[in-house]
């Protein structure tokens, strides 16, 4: 790589929230590994976590420091102590969490005044940075984290505003200006986009986007043989800079790596696998929404029941925790874990999403389609149910049923903060059965194993998204001269 990497020092500044840290941790790993010295920018109560998963990595533990800067949350107000927007009170906090973020500009200047890095990777929940580095003639890269498929398809409906010209919310478009004939429906849409009165998130999102357009270029936790297409229309048609170097996850190597990663396990990594072990191989479904997704209770029996008539095995990870002392869960069906024993395994809080889908005897993943888990599945080469919430996941399930042809959906037509559209029992076990047996299974199962092959090769040395990486840090090196 020469020298000039060696003396390359760049800031990874997450957005505040366990979806936008965890890839960014690999994302510093990886230019760590190849000699570049990383910062990563947080605060002092999501610290630790960052410290606990970089102290894992025995590789490139040495290569990354953690600077802290305070979010004032009273002055801001929210409750002390919330610096994260998992840990906000209610999605009604939400405007007031993304306010909040702003408090951060002058302490991250200081900063880039002391240290004046070779460049900034800022999530692009944080538009302002792009000013705040320009300030010390420093270059600003977006990291959006998710696909450029969806960043294409979010741009063009921007652009043409497709969903007016329907006449009812449930009556198909095309999104225009788009490779392949992609159909949404006005329900897909968040709402803020439909809805001109939601000026506070529109404010926004004309921010992130004029500031994107105005830094340096884009990274991006994908490779490009899985999105190629879409690769060269942000390229060329938008006229953008890119580099992909993803998939992110696969910097974790080992067990150890793989199941530290993210929040505390509410499951020892080690039984989880002992349980796995003892299934044969493609036998068993994962299902996980995200670390964001609440299902009511309602929407966790339909789930309940749909697995039960399915027949199928699976791991089921719920944001729930038994109560202290209390026998019969409501959201449970009555008898239910008893029946389901060593057929089914409830995770009640957080797992080992990548060590689990990485297990041969994972058959299915059922998902809300966020970016991570989309490409931890491709990853892992497993088919999919895709069951989109909200973000940009309705984007990325087109992505794994119609484009890459490697899951089915089970049928969620609303965008809906955090609840989810409800889906009925049949439903789920219909998509489960669809996914896991016959002839269509099969084809879907094959090619996501070539997906998976193609994703490892992606990030060996002379892979497209190694090769990425290798330029975009040659790049930044001889800005720096």
């Amino acid at each position: 790589m020469g020298e000039e990497s060696h003396t390359l020092h760049i800031f990874f500044f997450p957005f505040l929230a366990d979806g936008h840290i965890i890839p960014t941790i690999d994302m510093a790993k990886l230019f760590a590994a190849k000699g570049v010295k990383a910062t990563i920018i947080t605060t002092p109560l999501d610290a630790p976590f960052f410290s606990k998963v970089i102290g894992k990595s025995k590789t490139v533990s040495d290569g990354i420091h953690i600077q802290t800067i305070k979010l004032p949350c009273a002055e801001a107000g929210l409750p002390e102590g919330c610096e994260n927007i998992d840990s906000i009170p209610s999605p009604d906090s939400v405007p007031t969490f993304f306010a909040a973020t702003r408090l951060l500009q002058e302490p991250l200047e200081k900063l880039l005044l002391e240290q004046h890095p070779n460049c900034v990777v800022a999530d692009t929940c944080f538009p302002w940075v792009t000013d705040s580095a320009a300030k010390f003639g420093i270059p600003r890269i977006v990291f959006h984290g998710t696909s450029l498929f969806s960043l294409c398809a979010m741009e063009s409906m921007r652009l043409y505003e497709p969903y007016k010209n329907v006449s009812s919310d449930s009556e198909s478009f095309v999104i225009p200006n788009l490779p392949g004939e992609i159909k949404m429906t006005r329900l897909q849409v968040p709402p803020f986009q439909r809805n001109p009165e939601s000026t506070g998130f529109i404010r926004l999102l004309k921010e992130m986007t004029e500031s994107d357009m105005r830094s340096y270029g884009v990274v991006v936790n994908s490779f490009s043989e899985l999105e190629e297409v879409y690769a060269e229309h942000y390229r060329n048609v938008l006229g953008r800079k890119a580099w992909h170097i993803g998939p992110l996850s696969l910097c974790n190597r080992d067990t150890e790596e793989k199941s530290h990663r993210g929040k505390e396990a509410s499951i020892d990594a080690h039984e989880c696998l002992q349980w796995l072990d003892m299934k044969e191989p493609s036998s068993v479904v994962y299902l996980c929404f995200g670390s964001l997704a609440k299902f009511p209770d309602s929407q966790l029996r339909e789930i309940a029941t749909g697995l039960e008539a399915s027949g199928q095995q699976f791991i089921w990870v719920v944001r729930k925790s038994k109560k202290d002392g209390e026998e019969r869960e409501e959201w449970l069906p009555e008898g239910f874990e008893k029946r389901m024993e060593g057929k089914g395994l409830i995770i009640r809080g957080w797992a080992p999403q990548v060590l689990i889908l990485d297990h041969v005897a994972i058959g299915a993943f059922v998902t809300h389609c966020g970016w991570n888990s989309t490409l931890e599945g491709v990853s892992a080469g497993v088919p999919m149910v895709t069951w989109p919430v909200s973000a940009e996941q309705f984007y990325n399930e087109k992505l794994i049923t119609e484009v890459l042809k490697i899951g089915v959906l089970v049928g969620a037509k609303k965008w809906v903060r955090l609840v989810g559209d409800t889906i009925k029992w049949e439903a789920v076990e219909k998509a489960v059965k669809r996914i896991m047996a016959g002839e269509e299974a099969e084809e879907m199962r094959n090619k996501a194993k070539l997906l998976s092959q193609l994703a490892r090769w992606a990030v060996e040395e002379g892979g497209s998204s190694n090769s990425d990486l290798n330029a975009l840090i040659e790049e930044l090196g001889s800005l720096s001269h």
